[in-house]
């Protein structure tokens, strides 16, 4: 049994500083990647509910080679507080 895939993105910042979605999605898919709703629209979502619940922050954003727009997140103390209350340590990254 694996973390539910929300979780298991705000485990996966509190090891790393900033990350986009595409970052994320390519360290979680050898755990998700069969999932249905493994897609980065789902995954964008999973940022922003994570910034509106106060655990994670906008820390940079670019336009990459092809005008697509990078967005960067950072956790802050909330989210890795949350982590440490929530995510059993055999998940820890």
């Amino acid at each position: 049994m694996s973390l539910p895939s929300r979780m298991a993105v705000l485990n996966y910042m509190n090891s790393h500083e900033a990350v986009d979605v595409k970052a994320v999605m390519a360290a979680l898919k050898p755990l998700y990647g069969n999932e249905k709703q493994f897609n980065e629209e789902l995954y964008m979502e999973h940022f922003m509910a994570l910034e509106a619940n106060g655990l994670v922050e906008l820390d940079s954003y670019e336009l990459d080679k092809d005008d697509n727009l990078i967005m960067n997140y950072r956790i802050n103390a909330d989210g890795r507080d949350a982590v440490a209350k929530y995510v059993d340590k055999k998940y820890s990254n």
